[in-house]
């Protein structure tokens, strides 16, 4: 029983190390103190108290950061980053939501005028139909165009540039 119950102290005892915290602060004199107890610190040095973590967590954090720093460092041949590649994407993306949103307004309006037309006995107000029909029709084939040089931008330019410049190519990930 006694050994049971000296394990479980020492078991505590490790938990308690573990989770200390130091802190590190220098007085008037020049001289460096360490404690675990933030009430030992006197009250005019803790606004200089350096929290001290111990080198487990020291050696996890520099691996977290090195990665992040190598990707933010990281840059194209012409000193370009993830943030100028991501808002061509973003940029040809919205351009494409944009000419899609008016293609659909224009093949409403085609349709509407498709439907007028039909009904319409008036020869005069059927060529007038027909003209407007036709000046839509045209608008829906820009806008198709339109649509065709933006996802040949996002399928093929950018992404060649990207490999010319040797950009990263998770950066021009749609």
């Amino acid at each position: 029983m006694k050994r049971f119950f000296f394990i479980l102290l020492f078991i505590l005892f490790l938990t308690e190390i573990s989770n200390a915290q130091v802190y590190k602060w220098l007085d008037e004199k020049g001289v460096l103190h360490f404690t675990d107890d933030m009430m030992q610190v006197p009250e005019r040095y803790r606004s200089q108290i350096e929290k001290m973590g111990l080198p487990e967590e020291k050696a996890e954090k520099k691996k977290e950061e090195e990665p992040k720093k190598k990707e933010e460092s990281y840059r194209d041949r012409l000193g370009r980053g993830e943030a100028y590649w991501k808002a061509q994407v973003e940029e040809w993306n919205k351009k494409m939501a944009e000419v899609q949103a008016r293609l659909n307004g224009l093949r409403t309006k085609y349709n509407e005028l498709t439907e007028k037309f039909n009904d319409s006995k008036s020869t005069v107000e059927r060529t007038n139909l027909r003209k407007e029909r036709d000046y839509i029709k045209a608008e829906i084939d820009r806008c198709k165009n339109q649509i065709e040089e933006a996802k040949f931008m996002l399928e093929k330019k950018i992404p060649e540039e990207a490999e010319i410049f040797r950009a990263k190519q998770e950066w021009i990930k749609q």
